[in-house]
């Protein structure tokens, strides 16, 4: 049976899936890509590091498959979307690659929120900018350094420099196309969507696009020695990690709300017509008139990583291995069964409620433990999801949720979701739902699948579906509500928090 190979990379993990056609996992490799913060609110990494440690993922991948490399019929690559990867005109790394957690451009957003660039922009390109969108980045270089601003020959996403890395082709495809400049209604790059930002004279800057599942060249000579794949394998354009997650547990499709519980909370769902509203983000779906419809914000998983960061470090020293989230079920599943005063709200590293929010815990007594301060973190993060969930449903019929991401390995956490969206929700047996729907586009490129929402629908993929408990949910509704208020009282004084950390004597 021909196998696929797709590379996901996210913000701190690079990895190399090989899949069966029929979807059968193979083998993973994994490799950890160091971020670079040289500044305050500066989130970076080398480009060429970030090459050297997906190609020793496929190599290891490929080792571990034990089957040949030949029997890989083609490649695609998905990774974070949003942020900057820069080529000079030599088609050079210019600096390093742009995380999506950066947030140096905040003033510049700031300045277009006060004016009228929001309101341009949602007009046009069906979404307002945020710190990390390509379009804000680039203003803000275009500001703050005019020179690598000057050098700028191709504005790529990270998947983009993956696949140019593989094959020496420039170019990205439709869903990555639409971060920040593209007409929704045409779907197409646009002159005045630059213009909007100030950025008229990068127009040409901006790469080729193609579809998902479209061959965009094959694996080079240096390409297959670095990673074992063999020469000429083919390479389709690929995805943005958030599509490509809803597309690797069976939820690009329309109807289907597909929640990513990730670094991001990620929720989306695809439309067969366009609607614009300032709380989702309406980008292109996979296919020409098709829309992906995304509520996002960075206020998921990565709250719950911090916390375990910071105050169970001896545990994660002493797991021998195992699972620090198996070592505290315990903790949690107490702290469940019992009633908290303490809610949490998940703003650690963006909400959205913009730039200037902050994390905290409420209600928090001397008689609290671990377990229930856990047990707020864990509620805090779905209710986030819930924010952006319940404005996804004003706008757009839903008849079925679907969950990926690290924390829908953890039942109890799944039930949590139902309970507090007080709907059924379905996880898959699929560990790797951004590298499947990597290589699904892959098997669409070469004819193993006739697109790639067809091949998601054909290959192996077992569910389990978590039926909400009603008076689980009518508790959480309640804290909800109240978790929601606070946040609205706490909006006034947010700003005054943040300048208490202004340096002794700045106005």
């Amino acid at each position: 049976m021909p196998s696929l190979l797709g590379i996901d990379n996210g913000l701190t993990v690079t990895k190399a899936v090989i899949f069966d056609a029929d979807g059968t996992q193979l083998s993973v490799a994994r490799r950890r890509v160091p971020q670079s913060m040289p500044h305050a609110r500066w989130v970076e990494r080398d480009m060429a590091g970030l090459w050297q440690a997906t190609a020793e993922a496929i190599r290891e991948a490929i080792t571990l498959c034990g089957r040949p490399a030949d029997d890989i019929k083609a490649v695609a690559a998905t990774a974070h979307g949003d942020g900057l990867y820069l080529l000079d005109k030599d088609r050079r790394p210019l600096g390093p690659g742009i995380l999506s957690l950066d947030s140096r451009a905040g003033e510049i957003v700031d300045r277009w929120a006060a004016g009228s660039v929001f309101d341009e922009a949602l007009a046009l390109t069906g979404q307002a900018p945020h710190v990390s969108a390509p379009s804000a980045l680039l203003a803000w270089i275009r500001r703050n350094d005019p020179d690598c601003y000057g050098r700028i020959g191709h504005v790529l996403a990270c998947k983009d420099w993956l696949r140019f890395c593989l094959t020496g082709t420039i170019g990205t495809d439709r869903t990555e196309a639409s971060t920040s400049f593209t007409d929704f209604r045409t779907q197409a790059f646009a002159p005045e969507a630059m213009r909007i930002f100030g950025l008229d004279d990068l127009f040409d800057a901006l790469p080729p696009v193609a579809h998902s599942a479209a061959i965009v060249g094959d694996v080079t000579a240096e390409a297959a020695g670095m990673t074992g794949l063999s020469k000429g394998t083919p390479v389709a354009c690929g995805l943005h990690d958030v599509t490509a997650s809803a597309l690797g547990m069976g939820g690009h499709e329309e109807g289907t709300l597909s929640i990513v519980a990730g670094t991001y909370s990620i929720n989306e769902v695809v439309s067969s017509q366009p609607r614009v509203d300032p709380r989702w983000f309406c980008r292109n779906a996979i296919d020409p008139g098709r829309w992906n419809n995304m509520a996002i914000s960075p206020a998921s998983t990565a709250n719950y990583d911090w916390f375990l960061d910071a105050f169970c470090r001896a545990e994660q020293d002493r797991t021998d291995g195992g699972s620090i989230h198996e070592l505290l079920a315990g903790e949690i599943d107490a702290a469940l069964k019992k009633p908290s005063t303490i809610l949490f709200h998940p703003y650690l590293f963006g909400s959205p409620y913009g730039g200037m929010a902050s994390g905290s815990f409420v209600g928090l007594h001397g008689w609290h433990n671990r377990g229930d301060m856990l047990k707020a973190v864990l509620e805090g993060i779905v209710f986030n999801h819930r924010t952006h969930v319940e404005a996804l449903r004003d706008g757009f019929a839903v008849s079925e949720i679907r969950l990926t991401g690290g924390g829908s390995r953890n039942p109890a956490f799944v039930q949590m979701f139902a309970d507090v969206l007080n709907a059924p929700v379905t996880v898959t047996s699929t560990d790797e739902t951004a590298a499947l729907g990597a290589a699904l586009c892959a098997g669409a490129a070469v004819g193993l699948f006739k697109t790639p929402q067809e091949g998601a629908r054909q290959v192996v993929m077992t569910t389990r579906t978590y039926q909400p408990a009603p008076a689980s949910s009518a508790v959480f509704n309640e804290r909800f509500s109240l978790y929601c208020r606070i946040a609205e009282q706490m909006k006034s004084h947010w700003p005054a928090i943040e300048r208490l950390a202004r340096p002794e004597g700045e106005a």
